[in-house]
């Protein structure tokens, strides 16, 4: 790829992130390079690139780059940014809470509460359901995993949320902008966003420390969780860094990939009847409950589906180790290779006709995709740790709004990609609903 000279590439990836890294991923050769200032990069298109990196040899590629760092300011060093033994430590405390003998214990509760949310809309009044899905996968998060009600501070979280996540991915792309500590309106901003952000986390971690709330949430797991070399527990900080990546990655995800999903079957109503018509023949009329997730086979299929279109995490970096040389490509060490799912979903050569919303991709008795061509959770043991509470909740959040409603995309809007941190409906998911 060419760019400018002395910017390289740099200064359309500020414009459209989404676009350089598609173009790169399905225009050229497997693995090409990105043009750019002060660090070598790269752009890995071939599926088994993709494995070599995050599965076969990970250890040589770590999350050290300008995008991890550049988390890490809200996100600390929580289980999506930290490292070596401290992550894999991490990984052990909170593992237990995402198997899935506890997801039973959730299932009334996320049902409950997409059912609440069903109740609060007014047939034939236009609303953003994008914005919807944000305040309902809050409160689950903060139900199901913290035990914490964070109802009445949904729009002061999500406001703070959005503030950050531009914040982020703006000084991501502008390596030469200036640092926090300068009060420009922008920093100033997320300074602001991040501090409201703490007070939240922090108040749920000092009513526990006060001794309110249950021993067996994901809170309670990594408060009572102790060093075994030192038998110390984890600081406030620690807490803190960890409760924030659960708070904002366990909702955001979420919350997007079901937007992009009704976007989808509002243009496709044909798959929407087949997944009406597998609602009322597996739940005929009642709330769904966990023991009906592995029947509602379609409603899987769609959303899997969905996520492949649009999956919410867009684009995945690494930062090379050691020089290692791959397909006669020589990565040197601290170049940085990217990984962008968006386009791998959509090459034409593992995927038939890619742009179509197809369903079918996932049946069961389909083939499989192959390995590093699909990874809407990333894949090897970096691979989310809540991949299959996110697939639950949307399955039975899915199952309960439209076994009760059809909703209608209100005409004239575009649905473009905005590659924040996760990938949201850039102006949001206009819907009308109307009972069914």
């Amino acid at each position: 790829m060419r760019g400018v000279p002395l910017l390289g590439m740099l200064p359309r990836l500020q414009e459209n992130p989404l676009t350089v890294m598609t173009e790169a991923t399905l225009g050229y050769s497997p693995l090409v390079r990105l043009p750019l200032p002060i660090v070598d990069a790269f752009m890995l298109s071939d599926p088994r690139l993709v494995d070599h990196v995050l599965v076969a040899n990970s250890r040589n590629y770590v999350k050290q780059t300008r995008g991890y760092q550049m988390l890490r300011m809200v996100l600390g060093n929580g289980l999506v940014t930290s490292e070596g033994d401290f992550w894999k430590r991490q990984r052990r405390i909170a593992q237990p809470a995402f198997h899935r003998e506890r997801l039973f214990a959730f299932g009334e509760t996320m049902t409950t509460a997409f059912s609440q949310m069903v109740d609060g809309w007014k047939p034939g009044t236009p609303f953003d359901i994008a914005n919807e899905f944000m305040r309902v996968t809050l409160r689950l998060v903060g139900e199901t995993l913290l035990s914490s009600d964070v109802t009445s501070n949904a729009s002061e979280v999500g406001d703070a949320i959005t503030v950050a996540l531009e914040h982020l991915i703006h000084r991501t792309l502008h390596p030469f902008g200036l640092p926090e500590w300068v009060p420009t309106s922008r920093n100033r901003g997320f300074l602001r966003a991040k501090e409201r952000l703490d007070a939240v986390v922090l108040g749920m971690i000092a009513s526990r420390r006060s001794g309110h709330g249950p021993k067996t949430d994901l809170l309670a797991m990594l408060m009572e969780a102790r060093d075994p070399e030192t038998g110390e527990g984890m600081t406030d900080e620690q807490l803190r860094d960890e409760v924030m990546t659960i708070f904002l990655a366990g909702h955001e995800t979420t919350a997007n990939a079901l937007a992009w999903t009704v976007v989808l079957l509002g243009k496709s109503p044909d798959v929407e009847r087949r997944l009406v018509k597998e609602l009322d023949e597996v739940l005929g009329g009642r709330t769904p409950t966990m023991a009906d997730v592995p029947k509602l086979q379609y409603t899987s299929m769609v959303l899997k589906e969905s996520m492949r279109l649009f999956p919410p995490v867009w684009s995945l970096a690494r930062r090379v180790v050691q020089d290692e040389t791959i397909d006669g490509v020589t990565l040197p060490k601290d170049a940085i290779v990217f990984m962008c799912p968006f386009a791998l979903h959509r090459l034409p050569k593992y995927w038939k006709d890619p742009e179509a919303f197809d369903p079918e991709r996932f049946a069961p008795d389909a083939e499989p995709p192959t390995k590093g061509a699909y990874l809407p959770f990333s894949m090897g043991q970096r691979k989310c740790i809540g991949d299959t509470f996110a697939m639950v909740e949307a399955q039975l959040g899915l199952a309960t709004m439209l076994q009760r409603v059809h909703l209608s995309l209100v005409p004239g809007q575009s649905f473009e990609p905005e590659p924040l941190i996760t990938l949201r409906p850039m102006h949001g998911v206009k819907v009308v609903a109307s009972l069914r």
